[in-house]
């Protein structure tokens, strides 16, 4: 397995030609890997589910582990690739694999919105149907690029994002954990979206049923959440012109904590 510190690849590698490959985002805290076992299942995930070689997962997570001891809190991104070979769509049957492994700067406004609480806007970009990728964190994310794009007309935080079916799926950034009556939820992601790692992590803890959601659905609910690796559970102030009473978001963000913590 190749462990390339660089920023480039060769125009024939085929994550660039193809988007061959999958990743995950990482954040390191104190100098240690957060909630890396999870990281590495949803890896291995990818390379089974899209027929990579198998890999040698010690030599990365030892490599990744050396790379965040230097610092005390940033994101470690991985990406891995098909590698270089072939001219078409056809996968060469021998190929080398590419990791690439980069560190940059932690988000420090996540501090402030954890405090003061999202405001979300509806993406006009709805995502596609393809069962055979739901849930991977593939190199495909033209999808979010067209919603990143189209979120710069907003002055909201970020969007909430649907399927052409019109039903929830998560927002540009994270997955959507709600809460109506005591229970807690998530969207579907059986045809599309990402499953994240950190809402991952809360399942493993708490009961959260994935669900099918409607956009007048979550309009309607007690509190909504959106989660992910770096920022972790962050509170929804306001969702249009739907508020959300925050003393009811926090409480259930606590709820959901606790339950790791215990």
């Amino acid at each position: 397995m190749n462990i390339i510190m660089t920023d480039t690849l060769s125009c024939k590698d085929r994550g660039l030609q193809y988007g061959d490959g999958f990743f995950t985002t990482v954040q390191i805290k104190a100098g240690q890997l957060a909630l890396w076992p999870l990281h590495i299942q949803r890896l291995q995930q990818c390379q089974q589910r899209l027929g990579f070689t198998a890999f040698n997962w010690q030599e990365l997570t030892d490599y990744c582990v050396e790379v965040a001891k230097i610092h005390q809190q940033a994101v470690l991104k991985v990406i891995i690739t098909r590698g270089v070979g072939g001219r078409g769509y056809t996968p060469p049957v021998n190929v080398t694999p590419t990791v690439t492994v980069s560190v940059s700067e932690f988000p420090m406004h996540y501090t402030q919105l954890s405090q003061t609480g999202l405001c979300l806007g509806v993406s006009n970009i709805q995502l596609g149907h393809q069962p055979l990728l739901a849930g991977l964190k593939t190199l495909n994310r033209l999808e979010q690029v067209l919603i990143k794009q189209d979120a710069m007309q907003f002055s909201d935080d970020d969007v909430v994002v649907m399927d052409i079916d019109n039903h929830v799926i998560e927002t540009s950034v994270g997955n959507i954990i709600v809460y109506k009556e005591g229970k807690f939820y998530t969207p579907k992601l059986d045809k599309c979206g990402i499953e994240g790692v950190y809402l991952k992590h809360l399942a493993q803890h708490n009961l959260i049923k994935p669900t099918q959601i409607k956009l007048e659905q979550l309009l309607e609910m007690d509190a909504v959440v959106v989660c992910n690796s770096l920022m972790e559970c962050m509170p929804v102030s306001q969702l249009g012109e739907k508020a959300y009473d925050l003393d009811i978001v926090f409480g259930a963000i606590r709820k959901l904590n606790n339950k790791v913590q215990s």
